[in-house]
């Protein structure tokens, strides 16, 4: 049907009746890891969506911006600064590291110099398994022999520890690729970690801590009491499982403690020193776990009282203690800190925090739900995605132009018509418009097919159509069924 109006404009309504039919297209992401000759790589090519501002935080359901179809801002550079970590590389002759360790490649330091882990030096990389590609830590040990190759049994007892708060070892071996013999140990990769004493204790983060003492007026804790509370149960739950292994952690320390994400502890190098010093390691494991509640209680001091020194003095740390923070608090640490009788046990720690652990899992639970829903949002990433490719292979194909189906009367049309409607519309005085909620609105509506009926108008205002996105969805559809089928019966000719 088709009206003439005044303004010499083609009304069209469009009716289509194609048969609908689903076709998948599938998207391959391929990672690819690439050799810099800079020392990092920058993957900051993301860009952030304006906070909302006052007036707008609180819109009805149906008035959509932008900032309501994406994740926060946070945890997307969050999430995109892990992913540059992970893939961050130098080439070998610049880093003067081997090419490629057992079946490992692609070391890049963690380290500026070498550590020191119990007496020895040590190194840590991030490097790439050759086998499945993903990036794990390497601890080297360097010129460290191995006498008794029995040690490695430990390994194998340590493979079996499965805990959310544990870094996980994946495997052990000697080595001279680095011109010496060197004992490597291979643990689960966590990008932008950081060790309890970078958290709390370095210059950087004591001067965030004053800043914050001095607009609280002093009335602020070094580490709150929920969030210590948050430290004890997760560092107690791993020292549970590996107790309950027959294992000892002996990696309680402010410097082997890591956080991996907000409040996220986990116990990072266990095992190593039951390779190094095996000949002690099943002999005096019971003296060993007493050691780890020892030190734990040690690491609980120090973050209370923001002091590294704290447990040389322990009547003023307990004093302290006891005025800002709970009794049960101080109870957990004197039980930790005072001599076994005849043995303390992790056992009896967690019956100490007991009430506590409900309010973790309750904790827990409520990001887990935040989580859930963020990724709601990316949801539609998938689905949007796919139509926009359909868009990208279907749109200006010079190859068809004799074909009627393409042309400015045929039902291809439409699409670009569309096309136009969705990126190229512009304000009463010419001004494009670039709207991420209306694109973003009109794609989702696209994908569903809904009924709504919408108005398209080519570039000269020589022709308008009004259509539903059903039919809209139709058109794509069956313009992709198409370039999906000529592409496969050309392919099976070739063959």
């Amino acid at each position: 049907m088709c009206i003439k109006p005044e303004r010499n404009i083609t009304l069209l309504f469009y009716t289509v009746e194609i048969q609908h039919i689903d076709t998948l297209l599938h998207l391959a992401t391929v990672a690819t890891a690439t050799t810099a000759t800079t020392n990092s790589i920058s993957l900051n090519q993301y860009h952030k969506v304006p906070a909302l501002l006052p007036h707008v935080a609180n819109l009805l359901p149906h008035q959509r911006v932008a900032q309501s179809f994406l994740i926060p801002d946070n945890l997307n550079e969050q999430l995109i600064k892990r992913q540059e970590a992970a893939i961050q590389t130098k080439s070998g002759k610049e880093s003067g590291l081997p090419d490629e360790v057992h079946v490992y490649h692609s070391l890049y330091p963690l380290e500026e110099k070498a550590g020191k882990f119990f007496g020895h030096p040590s190194w840590l990389y991030k490097a790439i398994c050759r086998t499945n590609g993903k990036p794990y830590v390497m601890v080297r040990i360097e010129g460290f022999r191995l006498v008794n190759e029995h040690a490695m049994t430990m390994v194998k007892e340590w493979k079996k520890i499965k805990h959310a708060n544990i870094i996980s070892i994946k495997e052990a071996f000697t080595t001279r690729a680095f011109g010496d013999s060197s004992l490597i140990f291979i643990y689960d990769y966590h990008p932008c970690s950081i060790t309890l004493f970078e958290a709390y204790f370095t210059p950087q983060a004591q001067a965030l801590l004053h800043a914050r003492l001095q607009a609280t007026g002093g009335t602020a804790l070094p580490v709150p009491e929920t969030t210590l509370w948050s430290f004890i149960t997760q560092i107690a739950s791993a020292l549970k499982t590996i107790h309950a292994a027959g294992l000892s952690a002996r990696t309680i320390d402010i410097g082997k403690v890591i956080m991996t994400s907000k409040n996220r502890l986990r116990l990072s190098c266990c095992g190593i020193l039951d390779v190094l010093q095996y000949e002690t390691a099943s002999q005096k494991a019971p003296y060993y776990q007493q050691e780890d509640l020892l030190t734990f209680g040690k690491l609980i001091v120090s973050l209370a009282c923001n002091s590294l020194q704290s447990f040389l003095n322990l009547p003023q740390s307990f004093e302290y203690i006891s005025t800002f923070y709970s009794a049960d608090l101080k109870n957990v640490v004197f039980y930790l800190l005072s001599k076994p009788s005849p043995l303390k046990t992790i056992d009896e720690v967690i019956r100490m925090i007991g009430p506590r652990l409900l309010h973790e899992v309750n904790s827990t639970q409520y990001y887990t739900d935040t989580l859930e829903s963020n990724l709601g949002f990316e949801l539609e990433n998938s689905r949007l995605v796919r139509l926009l490719s359909k868009f990208g292979f279907i749109n200006e194909r010079p190859e068809f132009s004799d074909d009627p189906r393409w042309s400015e009367t045929g039902d291809r049309y439409v699409i670009k018509l569309f096309r136009e409607y969705l990126f190229h519309q512009v304000n009463e005085v010419g001004v494009p418009v670039i709207d991420m909620a209306h694109v973003i609105s009109c794609l989702n509506k696209l994908d569903a097919g809904v009924d709504e009926k919408i108005l398209l108008t080519s570039r000269d205002d020589e022709t308008s159509i009004i259509v539903s996105y059903k039919e809209i969805k139709d058109c794509i559809n069956s313009a992709f069924n198409d370039l999906y089928s000529s592409f496969h019966t050309n392919n099976n000719k070739t063959k």
